[in-house]
């Protein structure tokens, strides 16, 4: 049973917002090693999909990775840590206002916190989130990343893999426990 789902999600067709979906990618077509408690899924422009399959309850932890205005110049990578239960208020460190950031919620794109306020308007929960996240640098139509961010890929790549494991073995000490 997965208790660990690692979600990338973003639109291959609007360059860097696809950020989510190519380190998800690389992380199946690699072979990544990760614990047998670990799921790691393509979601791409479907956040909806990816709020109803939460309301199953097999996962303790979502990791979800996208392209989001963190600080810092485009390619910069973020961890942020967000309280599912308060995602009905801002983010910290996230305006998903900027207009960097993803489109508004709509069936073909939904922030990681449009997500996560559907699951809870739906009547589920997920008990830790984490936002592996990424700063954009074009957000247009085309099929390809921008250089920064293709820049970032190893380093994300390597950083959802740690932290999916790092969660893994959280939640087999806390079932221990």
């Amino acid at each position: 049973m997965s208790r660990v789902l690692v979600a990338g999600i973003g639109n291959v067709f609007l360059a860097d917002d696809g950020f989510g979906v190519e380190v998800v990618r690389r992380l199946l077509k690699d072979g990544t090693a990760l614990p047998a408690g670990v799921r790691v899924a393509d979601y791409g422009i479907r956040g909806v999909h990816l709020a109803y399959e939460l309301l199953d309850g097999r996962h303790d932890t979502l990791i979800m990775v996208d392209a989001v205005p963190v600080d810092g110049p485009p390619g910069t990578l973020a961890v942020i840590h967000v309280d599912a239960a308060a995602v009905d208020g801002a983010v910290a460190g996230v305006d998903f206002a900027d207009p960097l950031g993803p489109p508004a919620v709509d069936g073909h794109g939904m922030n990681p916190t449009a997500v996560l306020r559907l699951l809870r308007r739906l009547g589920g929960e997920i008990g830790r989130v984490l936002v592996v996240g990424c700063r954009p640098a074009v957000l247009e139509e085309r099929m390809e990343l921008s250089g920064p961010v293709r820049a970032a890929l190893d380093d994300a790549v390597r950083l959802v893999a740690d932290l999916a494991r790092d969660e893994a073995n959280r939640e087999v000490e806390r079932t221990h426990a």
